[in-house]
């Protein structure tokens, strides 16, 4: 602004013009300077403005006259008066009359003026009032807003130090306002992220775009123990002439909201966690596979290491006895650990029997039906989750910080125990982790039991049917033969297939192998009133077809039994093979000098649809051929054509001179798969 020159002592004075960057030019706060004698000697453009008068108008000038009402007149030349006999200054608010005749209320200030020449002038310096109210209504706002919010907020300066810090601020990071300011950003923000919200601000500061909603997780000083969460948001500050001043910061508390989002997100992967349990364990009817996918699930979502053990008696299909406080005998299942570590060697490896004493904490957890937690493991709870003490030692080296032994019931019996650690997890085991272990081994346990007493079925179904198979000598007149039979690996029980080698009269040997359709023990007795009546009319020296249709009849009384057999005579004095078929798969022949076939008989029917002969086929067999037996367990599969099967089953037989043994082997483990859905019987034959 341009000053016009003040009157003292004969010296003029011209002030410069100053950009609008203060406070005082938002309130266009006006000054003049008025004589002894009342007259104005000095007036300010922001005056012009504010009374409407220009500096040649107002110069001069007596002021009372030209700025006052008449009726106030008095009042103002006592006032004025007052100021420059005592000194002492006046301030409040005024009517004066502008130069377009209205009249308007001003906050004055006035005091006395000396020269270096004794001269007494009074300055008045003026603002509108009901601008100044605005700004002072804005102001206390501002301050109330600052002071009350919940909100943390900081002004900083361009170095990054505090200038200023509001209470909800001190709450946040536990350091009083006073201790802030003049500190850098870095000294009182404890977050291990401050290089990154540093140079944030920094770059607000360049650039004057602001940043909003940056989202950072910390420890505060006054609560070390828990994790604490935090929106930040950034601001350049300016003053209307555009100089930068700093940067504002605001905090806001979001923790609450970051464990309600934790804790959903927490809850959404244990349900997917138990969803996805559901699918994978379980998926068949063996223990020890059950018991590995159950651990497989429980790593390292759950726990860093994961043991599964069953009661040897749960195992056993024995009837477990009352709990007491002795000890148990426990069957290691499955080991597990998402990462190398000691503790595995602490426990009890697949397969392993360990007795565990009363007062171990697995213990504790079969003979109470309930879970056992150890939130934080000291070194008194170690002898009691270790076998022993150098397993102890062990866990305690892996660094093993927290337990949980979570029963496995099923149908209200306890068959074993989850065993869960954690070393690399940082977090404790709690209450939900219980109720997780508690979903996964409830779902594990109905299959393992399921899985247990499968086996027990099936290995007494295994027994009978081995049992009923031929125990033959391994020498035969004019024959070298080797058999297997394997049960199915995949469905609940085993099935009715059987082969037999019957010697007869005259050094002939006759070759059978059937299948029971069918499964469990009912085919195995099926199979084995059918093996007795085949034997009883072999005696009988009939041909192969008649003992089909004698068989048909038998067959034809069992309830609801259909039956494929193969019946075969060799005489080794005429080398000739006399085969019948009853709808069973087509024997192959292979043997030197020719390639391996199948040999083409009329099928047949199946034994008890009734009514059907059956033919009898002679086969030429010379010195080193081999005659193969089977049941369609060997070559049929739900995925690819018979042909293709049988195909590979000729393949097999390129080199007739091969030792029979290794042959049935290389035949089941070239055909076979351990998931298929039926059992083999194989019978092979060769001439000398």
């Amino acid at each position: 602004m341009t000053a016009e020159p003040i009157r003292s002592g004969g010296d003029r004075y011209d002030a410069e013009t100053p950009a609008r960057t203060g406070l005082l030019d938002v309130l266009s706060v006006s000054a003049m300077v008025i004589d002894i004698d009342g007259r104005i000697v000095f007036w300010t453009p922001q005056a012009e403005d504010l009374f409407g008068y220009t500096a040649q108008e107002a110069l001069g000038q007596y002021a009372a006259r030209l700025l006052i009402h008449p009726k106030h007149l008095q009042s103002v030349v006592r006032l004025f008066a007052e100021v420059l006999e005592t000194g002492r200054s006046w301030a409040g608010a005024f009517p004066i009359r502008h130069k377009d005749g209205s009249s308007r209320l001003m906050e004055f200030r006035n005091m006395r003026l000396q020269d270096d020449l004794g001269d007494v002038y009074a300055l008045g310096i003026a603002a509108d009032h009901n601008l100044l109210q605005r700004v002072e209504t804005d102001l206390a706002l501002c301050e109330r807003l600052i002071n009350q919010s919940p909100i943390g907020l900081a002004l900083l300066d361009p170095d990054l130090r505090y200038l200023l810090v509001n209470p909800a601020l001190e709450r946040i990071d536990g350091i009083p306002a006073e201790d802030h300011v003049g500190r850098r950003l870095r000294e009182a923000m404890l977050l291990p992220d401050i290089d990154t919200i540093e140079s944030a601000l920094r770059q607000v500061l360049t650039t004057g775009t602001p940043l909003l909603d940056q989202y950072h997780v910390g420890r505060p000083p006054t609560d070390p123990d828990h994790e604490h969460a935090w929106s930040l948001s950034f601001y350049r500050l300016e003053d209307p002439g555009g100089r930068v001043l700093g940067a504002a910061a605001s905090v806001v508390d979001v923790t609450e909201r970051h464990r309600a989002a934790a804790e959903a997100d927490r809850a959404r992967r244990r349900l997917a966690l138990i969803a996805e349990a559901s699918t994978r364990v379980g998926t068949s009817l063996e223990v020890d596979r059950t018991a590995l996918e159950l651990a497989d699930i429980a790593v390292p979502q759950l726990a860093d290491v994961v043991a599964v053990d069953i009661l040897d008696s749960a195992l056993a299909c024995r009837r477990s006895r009352r709990p007491d406080n002795g000890p148990e005998l426990f069957r290691a299942l499955a080991l597990k650990a998402a990462h190398p570590t000691v503790a595995l060697r602490a426990a009890d490896p697949p397969g392993d029997v360990a007795a565990y004493e009363g007062d171990r904490l697995v213990t504790l957890c079969v003979h109470t039906g309930r879970p056992v937690l150890v939130r934080h493991v000291g070194e008194q709870d170690i002898p009691r989750i270790a076998r022993d003490a150098e397993a102890g030692a062990l866990l305690a080296r892996a660094g093993v910080h927290s337990y949980l032994a979570v029963p496995l019931i099923a149908h209200g019996e306890v068959l074993g125990a989850l065993d869960l650690k954690r070393t690399r997890n940082p977090l404790p085991f709690d209450e939900d982790d219980v109720i997780l272990a508690s979903e996964l081994a409830g779902r594990a346990a109905v299959a393992i039991d399921n899985a247990r007493w499968f086996q027990s079925v099936r290995n007494t179904a295994l027994t009978l049917q081995r049992s009923l198979l031929p125990d033959h000598a391994p020498h035969h007149t004019g024959l070298e033969l080797a058999s297997r039979y394997q049960p199915a690996q995949a469905t609940s029980e085993v099935g009715g297939d059987w082969y037999d080698v019957i010697p007869l009269t005259d050094d002939k040997t006759a070759l059978v192998v059937g299948d029971v359709m069918g499964n469990g023990i009912d085919a195995a007795a099926t199979m084995g009133r059918l093996r007795t009546a085949t034997c009883a009319y072999a005696d009988l020296d009939l041909e192969p077809g008649d003992v089909l249709r004698h068989l048909d009849k038998i067959t034809c009384d069992l309830e609801h039994y259909i039956v494929t057999c193969l019946y075969a005579v060799y005489d080794p004095r005429t080398r000739q093979c006399r085969i019948a078929n009853a709808g069973h798969m087509p024997p192959a022949l292979a043997g030197p000098g020719h390639d391996p076939k199948l040999l083409e008989l009329p099928p047949g029917a199946p034994l008890g649809v009734g009514g059907v002969a059956f033919e009898t086929t002679t086969v030429e067999l010379a010195p080193g051929d081999l005659l193969v037996l089977y049941t369609d367990g060997l070559v049929e599969t739900r995925l690819h054509p018979i042909d293709d099967r049988l195909a590979v089953l000729l393949s097999f037989l390129d080199d007739p001179g091969r030792p029979l043994e290794e042959l049935c082997d290389l035949l089941l483990y070239g055909l076979r798969h351990p998931d298929d859905h039926d059992d083999v019987a194989l019978l092979i034959a060769r001439t000398p």
